[in-house]
């Protein structure tokens, strides 16, 4: 009975996300603000330099030696 329930009670939630987007709304969900990573370039930097500066505790050899450099 509870492995019925709780796919009963979640598809409705899931499917309620499910939405038309209009043509005059996708300006609006289009701004860098609506992004997931509004700045994609400055992350992958600072992953780029934490890992770099990590990987000495790691068993990565494709990262750097921990000093920050390529």
């Amino acid at each position: 009975m509870k492995r019925l329930l709780i796919p009963v009670v979640l598809a409705p939630v899931l499917l309620g996300a499910c939405a038309e987007v209009a043509p005059w709304q996708r300006g609006t969900l289009a701004k860098p603000q609506m992004a997931v990573d509004p700045q994609p370039a400055q992350s992958a930097l600072r992953a780029h330099v934490q890992a770099s500066r990590e990987a000495a505790g790691r068993n990565n050899p494709a990262e750097g030696g921990g000093c920050g450099c390529y």
